[in-house]
């Protein structure tokens, strides 16, 4: 039987292959069409995708092919941060729902434009920050509404690793939106700002943003330690960095205990509970394929019922955290070329 909700793809690169892979692996949905601007690139990761059955992709010539068919329900986006804006806009224009990879633009200027064109067409956009979805957030949200930690106080987090440098590439050259803090410590900012939405209902803006750190030979930040502050006291900590390595885990603290994810926080599937007294509480929760089916069947289940966002990710979020974003680089001397 035909899966009955298709999806097209641009930019067949590393991440896109790990959305091709869940996609290929949950019942109702297909890869149908993909393009990217090398045609031999496309041409192979079509191969790879295809399958008997439901998954039979198609590398198309030109974006514009893959718009004009009715058969596309939503059109994923895995292209560098700097192109995203254009792409966006070119797939709502044909009236395609989107689901963009982070950060789904480069600063709040253009994040604010693109929102208020797929609004005002009342088409469907999400940023990819598939975090959002894993299981194991489930269950430390439960445990943040239920009080198990009491009073939320703050948050510390990492996300590090070592990037060869080469000045052409996404991570380091400005003209790509390249710098740590678009690329990696993005999560540590949305997931802070999830923490505070889940614990008491809604994530306020920050009263105050410090950020340093160390800019590579092309200006982008290739290190940075920042702290955010948020009404009542909460304070978040993390560093971000192309240059070095961490534990990459995220801490919770309250009043009454803490939460820990131990490994690579943004993919966790483990997270401990614990409490003066009481034994450790350890949460496993495996990926049901590879950890993307969950905001894949987001945007499905928002398509289907006609909505402009989702609530688990909504636009207000994506914005608030390119808003701290900007100032971060303000206050490090980042700037992009196209800015």
């Amino acid at each position: 039987m035909a899966a009955d909700f298709s999806w097209g793809l641009i930019g067949p690169g590393s991440i896109a292959n790990r959305f091709a892979e869940a996609v290929c692996n949950l019942p109702g949905t297909q890869l149908r069409s993909v393009y990217g601007r090398d045609a031999a690139r496309a041409a192979d990761f079509a191969r790879l995708w295809s399958r008997d059955g439901d998954c039979r992709l198609q590398p198309v010539p030109d974006l514009d092919a893959m718009l004009a068919d009715p058969a596309i329900d939503a059109v994923y986006i895995a292209t560098p941060h700097s192109s995203h804006g254009g792409l966006i806009r070119r797939c709502l224009e044909a009236g395609k729902p989107v689901l963009c990879e982070k950060p789904m633009l480069p600063n709040l200027a253009a994040g604010k434009e693109i929102v208020a064109f797929a609004q005002a067409r009342n088409l469907f956009l999400m940023e990819a920050m598939w975090s959002r979805f894993l299981p194991i957030y489930d269950h430390v949200g439960r445990w943040l509404q239920e009080g198990a930690i009491g009073k939320l106080q703050g948050m510390q987090s990492s996300f590090c690793f070592a990037a060869t440098f080469d000045a052409d590439s996404r991570l380091f050259n400005p003209a790509l939106a390249g710098g740590a803090l678009l690329d990696i410590g993005i999560y540590n900012i949305a997931m802070t700002r999830w923490v505070i939405e889940t614990s008491d209902g809604v994530c306020p803006e920050p009263t105050s943003i410090r950020a340093d750190g160390l800019l590579s030979s092309t200006g982008v930040d290739q290190r940075v330690t920042a702290t955010l502050l948020f009404p009542g006291g909460i304070a978040s900590q993390f560093v971000c960095a192309l240059d070095g390595h961490a534990n990459n885990s995220f801490s919770i603290f309250g009043d009454k205990g803490m939460i820990y994810l131990p490994d690579n926080f943004w993919q966790a599937t483990e997270a401990v509970l614990s409490r003066h007294g009481l034994p450790a509480v350890t949460m496993r929760a495996p990926f049901r394929i590879n950890g993307f089916e969950g905001e894949i069947e987001e945007v499905i289940r928002c398509v289907r019922a006609g909505l402009g966002q989702s609530s688990r990710m909504p636009l207000t979020e994506t914005l608030a955290t390119l808003a701290c974003i900007d100032e971060m680089r303000r206050q490090l001397g980042v700037r992009y070329p196209f800015e």
